[in-house]
């Protein structure tokens, strides 16, 4: 496990040319008005590693004016002395934040995060109000399995639908995985944990992001759930998207002993899976469909036995055709499983709406729906001749 959270104040490894840089995932954020920092910041703007500085406060801030006013009509004088008055006496050079970001070399200057936050999310209102919003920044949502499951997990962070993330995977990304996972080819080789926090703190750097980069094992399933600290919360929600079948019964088994909700998404034919064991403690792990299962158990099955039981979780009778003529081909005439990035942005929208819903007490039940695009937008009928 690797702690995560945003670096504030003083840079230390982040800074220009340590060997930290290359698989670096915190943004480092920095103060102007505070000494230290503005040291930090005048060691980077004589960096060679510096390679883009974005400083759009002013724009920034002409948002946050209308934001507040939106029934007000500015003319330049008027927005100035809003402005004005949203930085109550502090001098604009150090007013706001510098975000560094190791990785890529760039150096963003942004509003202090109340303030970033609440244009951000802006356009959201009143589908979510500003203090559901809020109440949701307070949220810590956990993610296994970051093929099918970073496009849940930028959703939520592009929404706003959870402040703190813990996400875990032990892969890697290869070439393969680009047809469905949002990356680059410059990024091969690299954690797909690590992939997805920088996507989401470029989204919001102040999250609050700790990693899992082996993965979700017995040593660190406890830890994954627990609260970080006294006073601290542990997960308000579990998503759930690996594909190694004692990773998900100890997940459940963890989640239902903790009273943790849990979403899937099977990334095909829209289904998705709802297990609210905040509401049901006593509810059997994946609605019964596994028997009596437990990851004990499933640690000591063999290959064929574990692709039983996966066909029992997702249900082999509720498969689309195309899936069900791939599992007589896998490790034949197919790789792997097959999985469309259409499928996958649709289990992200899924996922991220329900999560949303949960978090704000709305009445989601457990069960499981699809909303299968093939059947929801039918091929048309040939034209009758």
């Amino acid at each position: 496990m690797t702690p995560s959270s945003p670096s504030v104040g003083r840079t230390v490894d982040a800074l220009p040319d340590s060997p930290a840089r290359a698989e670096s995932f915190r943004p480092v954020l920095l103060d102007p008005a505070l000494a230290d920092d503005a040291a930090d910041l005048k060691t980077l703007f004589e960096s060679p590693a510096l390679r883009e500085v974005h400083d759009h406060l002013d724009e920034q801030l002409g948002e946050l004016v209308r934001c507040l006013h939106p029934g007000e009509r500015f003319v330049p004088a008027t927005l100035e002395r809003a402005v004005e008055e949203v930085r109550a006496g502090r001098p604009p050079d150090e007013y706001g934040t510098w975000v560094w970001y190791p990785w890529s070399g760039r150096l963003v200057r942004v509003l202090p995060e109340a303030e970033f936050r609440l244009v951000r999310t802006d356009r959201n209102r009143d589908k979510i109000t500003r203090d559901e919003q809020r109440h949701l920044t307070t949220r810590r949502i956990g993610v296994i399995g970051l093929s099918v499951g970073s496009s849940a997990a930028l959703t939520c962070a592009m929404e706003g639908v959870g402040g703190s993330f813990r996400l875990a995977d032990f892969d890697r990304l290869s070439l393969s995985n680009l047809n469905r996972l949002g990356a680059g080819v410059h990024e091969l080789g690299l954690e797909k944990t690590v992939i997805c926090a920088r996507r989401m703190y470029e989204l919001d750097p102040y999250l609050d992001i700790r990693l899992y980069r082996q993965g979700v094992t017995e040593e660190s399933v406890e830890e994954f759930f627990a609260p970080e600290g006294d006073g601290e919360r542990g997960l308000d929600l579990l998503i759930e998207e690996c594909d190694t079948p004692w990773v998900k019964a100890a997940a459940r088994e963890h989640a239902r002993r903790r009273r943790v909700p849990v979403l899937m998404d099977t990334n095909d034919r829209g289904l998705l899976d709802v297990e609210r064991f905040d509401l049901e403690p006593d509810r059997p792990l994946f609605h019964g469909r596994a028997g009596d299962v437990t990851a004990r158990e499933l640690r000591q099955t063999d290959r064929a036995g574990q692709l039983e039981f996966l066909l029992r979780v997702v249900g082999e009778d509720g498969l689309s055709p195309a899936m069900t003529d791939a599992l007589t081909r896998i490790g034949r005439s197919l790789s792997s499983w097959p999985q469309l990035a259409s499928g996958v942005l649709l289990g992200g929208a899924l996922v991220t709406d329900t999560a949303r819903r949960i978090l704000l007490g709305r009445p989601v039940p457990s069960g499981r729906t699809y909303v299968d695009l093939e059947a929801l937008i039918p091929a048309a009928r040939e034209a009758v001749r």
